[in-house]
């Protein structure tokens, strides 16, 4: 049995059977389905009512692991009301499986939790709705693969087909249809009998039985059957069901299955196991090492976007060729460059400037994010990770009407990515330290704790609905899976969880929450923290969590070097990663040739005469170089400073259109006898000054083709320094995630809406001394006759049910306590409300007195 004592007035409907629970069952139950808090019921019978409505039952059916969903199976198929051993033996079968056995009574008491299953042991009923959902049809087959019994499936056949198949199959003819059906289906459900009429079967006719008994049921006949199909019919083995169509009976599979209602029971979760080990000391310094390119990745894509970013697209986000150059500016897969634009997107560092022609930019909240310790800058993008909706592996796919899902556009938003991401992460922290999962077995796990039920439409859609085929990963020899490979199957087939949970092993690997594939030491301190919570834990306790992670990676990360390796050809070696200040200045002076282990950098003609343009001097930067490179300054690259600035600036742009001028009249001539020139249509206008036909920018870029070293003056004359403009959107708030049901409810919640429902339920079921002639759900009194009666309920403490109408003209009823009765309000104890509320005693429709001994 189930561990649950019988009552000795079984429950004839599920609102009985809830008010039989105590207040820490009916906690549970709303703590398990919080959609049916809103809004609060009023009483038990609206609560039962509302739990078995099609869309929360779905909902309920979605979060039963596949062994309880299994039990829910088995009881569509069994007798209703059915007893536990009856379920029991559907279960575990003739063989009585001892996994089975005790594993069932857990997931019995869960779907009772639920409110999907009432009753006590002797009489179990699973709710209309979910029975509807489950049960067998020719239009729905059954998810144990059983069709219907022998008592459904011959409801319409003649009395005498019916005594001719119980007379073909060795029973005596009987008077009546009914006793012919049950007869039929005793023998069908006796086991040594039926062994004996399948002893005379054909082999061939077995043969049939053999691919109907795991389901479909259903088969295909003609209106002349071969013989091993018409042994079958004449002895009711196979009965028809429409013309042409034939179906396996419940009873004769159940005998072919040896009693079981589905093939495979899943008792067990099946375990997560290593596929690769790896020594912890490794996994953390590669968690590291991925955690600070993360953050530098961040930086780099908001330094790329620093003087306004891509434009948004009219419909919104990222257009496909944006995302293509910023996945060439960052050197990286476009599906990576899209998670980390999602990212950055998500933690509000950056958003659209809302302007006319709306760009991407930074946020101000950037600026505030980069002065924080890099441990810390990493806690604000793990925190973002686990929080959101966002499912930046969607990105190329396509949504339910076919349209492109872009890049920060919308459609994005899945409601089970955090609670996935979550449970994946725990997974992960069971294996030992330094253990990398098998990913088909993360998989296998996810699907047996929340399978895809067969009666939910567009399963796995998520919030946004839809089908979508997006970039999905490969799986590398050594770990997680990375961006990359297709996946041949979309949401379409109810598969969202496993892709979620692809991207998971692999945005978890780019953060550095995991390391080769294994939690790291960072990722566990995470986890730990969270705890192994079903549903998304509250922001402040995520920002927790991921502070104690990042002081736990703080001492891992790399520390920022000071200084670089100056080269004779021309680059600069950066052995690791660099302080902030000199990273800065050597993006301005120098070109980055290659990332890795280490960056290299290139000095060209090109980016030294950027820096000079950015305001800086020769001296400067031999003096920078001097007190930066561990290596001595290269010759080559002194000579090139030198040179480009000699000619930086010898040549001065202003606006007249645009002109040049030039102390050295040789240089002027130069140009004006040079063909490339043509274009800028020049002529002298002195000595030493030429106009142009051109804007200054055309002119610079023209000269500095041709060889010159010009640079932009002010209309004062001054050089004009060409420093990088950081732009900034006004403040912007981070977007919230997308939940497609109602947050669950904490304890303070919980009390007061059991509270509320109990007070309701007493207003609702309590006996009344109503008049005979009172009619209607409220009590009607007139004026007078209520002030009397309330006013004795104040002299005598007794409680009254009283009609109510609110301001907005909406009636309940109430169970109160009158205090005091004063001025046309009367005070009182509501015990509806669990409160003392005044009320107008004109908006009272009526009182009645409660019957002795309740209240």
């Amino acid at each position: 049995m189930s561990g649950t004592s019988p009552v000795s007035q079984p429950p004839r409907s599920l609102a009985e059977a809830l008010r039989t629970r105590d207040d820490t069952a009916l906690a549970a139950l709303l703590r398990a389905r919080p959609d049916l808090l809103g809004p609060v019921p009023g009483d038990l019978t609206q609560l039962a009512t509302r739990a078995g409505t099609r869309a929360s039952v779905l909902r309920a059916l979605e979060r039963l692991d596949r062994f309880t969903q299994q039990a829910a199976e088995a009881l569509c198929v069994a007798p209703d009301p059915a007893s536990y051993d009856d379920l029991l033996r559907l279960m575990a079968g003739d063989d009585e499986d001892p996994e089975v056995t005790a594993a069932l009574p857990a997931a019995v008491a869960r779907l009772r939790e639920q409110a999907l299953l009432w009753g006590d042991d002797r009489r179990l009923r699973l709710v209309r709705t979910a029975r509807e959902l489950l049960a067998p049809g020719p239009s729905q087959p059954s998810p144990t693969g059983l069709g219907p019994s022998v008592t459904e499936t011959v409801a319409g056949m003649s009395p005498g087909r019916v005594q001719t198949i119980v007379t073909t199959a060795g029973l005596p003819n009987t008077h009546d249809s009914v006793s012919a059906v049950a007869a039929l289906g005793a023998l069908f459900g006796n086991r040594d009998r039926m062994a004996a009429l399948l002893a005379q079967a054909p082999a061939d006719s077995l043969e049939v039985l053999d691919r109907l008994v795991w389901g479909p049921p259903y088969g295909q006949v003609n209106a002349d059957p071969a013989p091993r199909l018409r042994w079958l019919l004449d002895r009711g083995l196979l009965l028809p069901t429409t013309p042409g169509t034939v179906v396996l009976p419940r009873e004769v599979a159940l005998y072919l299955r040896a009693g079981r209602a589905h093939r495979v029971p899943e008792p067990l979760p099946p375990a997560v196991t290593e596929r690769t080990g790896h020594r912890p000391q490794v996994v953390d310094a590669t968690a590291a090492g991925q955690a600070y390119t993360a953050l530098a990745t961040v930086e780099e894509l908001l330094t790329d976007w620093d003087e306004g970013g891509p434009s948004v697209l009219r419909s919104g986000g990222l257009s496909v060729r944006d995302l293509k150059r910023t996945a060439v500016a960052l050197d990286l897969p476009d599906p990576v460059a899209a998670f980390w634009v999602e990212l950055a997107h998500s933690a509000g560092l950056i958003a659209s400037d809302g302007r006319t022609d709306e760009r991407y930019a930074a946020t101000p909240a950037y600026d505030g994010w980069r002065e924080l310790a890099p441990a810390d800058r990493w806690a604000v993008l793990v925190t973002t990770w686990l929080a959101t909706t966002r499912t930046p592996g969607l990105v190329g796919g396509r949504d339910a009407k076919d349209r492109a899902l872009a890049a920060l556009g919308p459609g994005l938003d899945r409601s089970a990515a955090p609670r996935v991401r979550l449970r994946v992460l725990s997974l992960l922290a069971g294996l030992p330290e330094g253990a990398a999962p098998d990913p088909d077995t993360v998989l296998a796990r996810l699907r047996w704790e929340r399978p895809v039920h067969p009666g939910t439409p567009g399963a796995g859609a998520g919030a946004s609905g839809g089908a979508a085929a997006a970039p999905a990963y490969g799986t590398p020899a050594y770990g997680p899976p990375v961006y990359g490979a297709p996946v041949p199957e979309g949401e379409r087939y109810g598969d969202l969880r496993s892709r979620l949970a692809h991207w998971t092993l692999a945005e978890a690997e780019l953060l550095g929450i995991t390391g080769r594939g294994a939690l790291s030491a960072p990722g566990r301190t995470l986890l730990a923290d969270i705890g192994d919570d079903p549903d998304a834990p509250s922001a402040d306790r995520l920002a927790r969590a991921a502070g104690r992670a990042a002081e736990r990676l703080a001492p891992l990360l790399p520390r920022p070097l000071d200084h670089v390796l100056l080269q004779a050809d021309l680059t600069a070696v950066a052995p690791g990663p660099l302080e902030r200040p000199l990273a800065e200045t050597l993006a301005v002076l120098a070109d980055v040739e290659s990332k890795g282990g280490a960056t290299v950098y290139r000095f060209t003609p090109g980016s030294v005469r950027r820096a000079l343009d950015a305001g800086r001097t020769a001296s400067d930067l031999h003096a920078f170089l001097a007190a930066r490179s561990r290596t001595p300054v290269p010759q080559p690259l002194t000579y090139l400073i030198d040179d480009v600035a000699r000619r930086h600036g010898q040549l001065r742009i202003g606006a007249a259109s645009a002109y040049v001028r030039c102390d050295d009249e040789s240089t002027l001539d130069e140009i004006l006898a040079d063909r490339r020139a043509d274009s800028l249509r020049l002529r002298r206008l002195a000595p030493t000054v030429l106009a142009a036909q051109a804007d200054p920018g055309s002119l610079l870029e023209v000269l500095r083709t041709m060889g010159f070293a010009p640079a932009a003056e002010t209309p004062e004359g001054d050089v004009m320094i060409a420093r990088a403009h950081a732009y900034r959107t006004g403040p912007r708030t981070p977007p919230e995630p997308v939940h497609d049901g109602p947050p669950r409810p904490d304890d303070v919640l919980l009390r007061a809406a059991v509270r509320a429902v109990r007070a309701g339920d007493l207003a609702a079921t309590v006996p009344r001394k109503a008049a005979p002639e009172q009619s209607g759900d409220l009590p009607r009194t007139s004026a007078a006759e209520t002030l009397a009666t309330v006013q004795a309920a104040v002299m005598t403490g007794e409680a009254l049910w009283i009609g109510y109408v609110n301001a907005e003209g909406a009636a309940s009823q109430r169970v109160i306590a009158p205090i005091r009765v004063e001025g046309g309000f009367v005070t009182a104890y509501d015990h509806t409300a669990d409160e003392v509320r005044t009320y107008p005693l004109h908006r009272v429709t009526g009182v009645a007195e409660l019957a002795e001994g309740e209240g």
